[in-house]
């Protein structure tokens, strides 16, 4: 993919547009990005450049987010083509020339599409997805395919084809799934927006983990047409983005009836949903949401405690928040699923129907398990349900309690006079790459069909995103988005990732630099740190001159400052141990540590033979 970026940016003469275009996209939300190319400050063709130039320094490098599984060779002809129809007859749209992400599991004729997985590396579907063939109409720019839980099968974005995505908030850690390679790519800044598909949580969980926006819309609101589905039942798919405009503008790009897509008939007859123009249209003062006790309870306490805190915010804007609780709720999202009765039909006439006469070894489930040809992290689900015999009763009875399960909820909210229903989109922080991910609160949308949309609620103290779901009834997804819209304006919780920040002069920027040198009593040392922003990494040497190793006890970092790292946080780094001649390593930075180095708040303290007991204390200058 390296090779393929370098190529597209010599071949577009990008190093003399960058030297001389200053418009930065990261953080750009489309209004801005549609600003800028109207007064010519930029043009279509810059803006996929300067992403590409994000792409090229940090998803293989850098914090090494591998959210991308490939990127679009026509993406600067597409641009230069879109940038002359601005010039000649005008614009589409909102989403006339912008760059996006989308998930690979929509069909692109243009590029293969994969699920992730070895065993479709090479397929080209015969048809492009409805919503693809939609963006493509508005005037967007399909930049790249992104990676996800293979087949959509999990929640940590791990796949055969490119492996493991990164969360760019702490890249030792998941992005959530299955939409995980969307997420991650946004929330950096590599495209300036993403689609994503969701059939119990791959929309809403990423979005919580990314610090994005993202709605399960109403079953039927868009089409799935096109989309590799997990279960055709449970399956929508949508946008994920830094913020809620952007994802109205996008969701009015995508949704209508589909003659392909049965569940689409409701939206016949319908009046527009304009979630653009109704973002305005739902004050604070007033609304009800009912908090779903239970889910609170069952949460780490850590996502639980930033949810808490934004809701307090909502209280104080007019909010009302009454707190409920379902009693057969558990019951009946546990029995509702249908992902176990449909996932192996509907693969296979997936790709019966688009396989175009070019497929090979992946042209069933039962052809893909029986060559290994996924990763092992979904063995265990692709085996099951390639051996597991349809039962129709129990399918008919996990169907029926779907629509149960939906008069439930919106009895609940028509009896309490609710807006919507908030609970932790996921209730456990971000696992470590190769962990499981527990606190999954999927189903309560995804098996009843209801909306849902996840937004950012704000930060854990080790910096890790927090969402929070609203649901709302059926086909209310266009108060849910403006509702969120309003959330957003107060609670003001969309930071960017540390690790992706903007580039200077089309690079990464250069580490900070930092020494310190003691001779004091018995102690002679020198330590030289370096802090890498992109990979968030703290790297030190440290040298232990000392006449008798043994004087030297210990080096240590520490942030003296309350306003940074609070009374009861922890504050010290250890570098050496005692009687040691040197060492070296490095210190994945916590906020804290990071705020430090930025503010040049980060001192050492020394200990050992020949200064006080409370060791000598001393400012580590960093260079700016």
């Amino acid at each position: 993919m390296r090779n393929l970026i370098a190529l597209l940016l010599i071949l577009s003469g990008s190093l003399s547009l960058n030297a001389q275009n200053e418009f930065e996209v990261f953080e750009a939300s489309i209004t801005e990005l549609q600003a800028a190319l109207d007064s010519g400050q930029v043009t279509s063709v810059q803006l996929v450049e300067k992403y590409l130039a994000r792409i090229e320094a940090y998803d293989k490098k850098g914090p090494r987010l591998n959210s991308l599984v490939r990127i679009n060779q026509n993406a600067l002809r597409d641009a230069a083509n879109l940038d002359n129809e601005r010039r000649t007859t005008g614009t589409r749209g909102l989403l006339h020339g912008i760059p996006v992400i989308v998930k690979d599991n929509y069909n692109t004729t243009s590029m293969p599409t994969t699920g992730g997985s070895v065993s479709l590396a090479d397929f080209v579907p015969s048809a492009n997805a409805t919503q693809v063939d939609k963006l493509l109409a508005a005037g967007a720019i399909v930049l790249a395919k992104s990676n996800l839980h293979e087949f959509a099968r999990g929640i940590t974005s791990i796949s055969s084809l490119v492996g493991q995505t990164r969360n760019p908030y702490d890249p030792r850690r998941v992005p959530g799934g299955s939409s995980g390679g969307t997420a991650a790519a946004v929330a950096a800044s590599l495209g300036a927006v993403g689609m994503g598909s969701d059939t119990c949580g791959s929309i809403r969980i990423p979005s919580a983990f990314n610090n994005l926006v993202g709605l399960r819309p109403s079953k039927g609101l868009s089409s799935i047409y096109g989309i590799m589905p997990l279960s055709h039942t449970q399956d929508v798919a949508g946008p994920l983005a830094r913020n809620t405009t952007d994802l109205a503008i996008v969701l009015d790009a995508v949704l209508g009836f589909d003659v392909r897509d049965e569940a689409t008939q409701i939206m016949q007859g319908l009046p527009e949903f304009n979630f653009y123009h109704q973002l305005e249209s739902v004050s604070l003062q007033g609304l009800r949401i009912g908090k779903l006790t239970s889910y609170f309870e069952r949460g780490d306490g850590r996502v639980t405690r930033v949810i808490d805190d934004t809701l307090e915010q909502l209280e104080g804007a007019g909010v009302e928040i009454i707190e409920i609780e379902i009693p057969e709720l558990n019951s009946l999202t546990s029995r509702s699923g249908l992902i176990g009765h449909e996932f192996r039909n509907d693969l296979d006439q997936y790709l019966a129907m688009f396989s175009n006469d070019t497929l090979g070894a992946g042209s069933t489930l039962a052809a893909i398990v029986s060559q290994g040809l996924f990763h092992e992290a979904i063995q265990g689900a692709l085996t099951r349900s390639n051996t597991a015999t349809f039962n129709e009763e129990a399918y008919q009875i996990a169907y029926g309690l779907r629509q149960e399960l939906r008069d439930t909820l919106e009895l609940i909210m028509t009896e309490q006079r609710l807006d919507a229903i908030v609970y932790p989109s996921i209730g456990e922080v971000q696992v470590f790459t190769g962990e499981s991910q527990p606190g999954n609160n999927c189903r309560i949308s995804a098996n009843s069909g209801l909306p849902a949309i996840s937004l950012p609620a704000g930060f854990t103290n080790n910096g890790l995103p927090v969402g929070m779901e609203l649901l709302g009834s059926m086909l209310s997804d266009a108060q849910l988005v403006a509702i969120a819209y309003q959330i957003e304006n107060i609670a003001d919780t969309r930071q960017a990732p540390s690790t992706t920040p903007p580039l200077v002069n089309g690079r990464v920027p250069l580490p900070r630099q930092g020494s310190l040198t003691v001779n004091e009593g018995n102690i002679r040392l020198e330590a030289n740190l370096s802090f890498e922003i992109d990979t968030n990494l703290l790297r030190y040497q440290v040298l232990n001159s000392s006449p008798e190793l043994g004087d030297l006890y210990a080096l240590t970092l520490l942030i003296d400052d309350d306003d940074i790292a609070g009374p009861n946080d922890p504050i010290a780094n250890n570098l050496i141990g005692p009687a040691t001649a040197s060492a070296e390593g490095d210190i994945f930075a916590s906020p804290a540590l990071r705020q430090a180095i930025t503010e040049n708040k980060l001192y050492f303290r020394v200990f050992g033979q020949g200064v006080p007991e409370s060791g000598v204390t001393g400012l580590v200058p960093f260079d700016q």
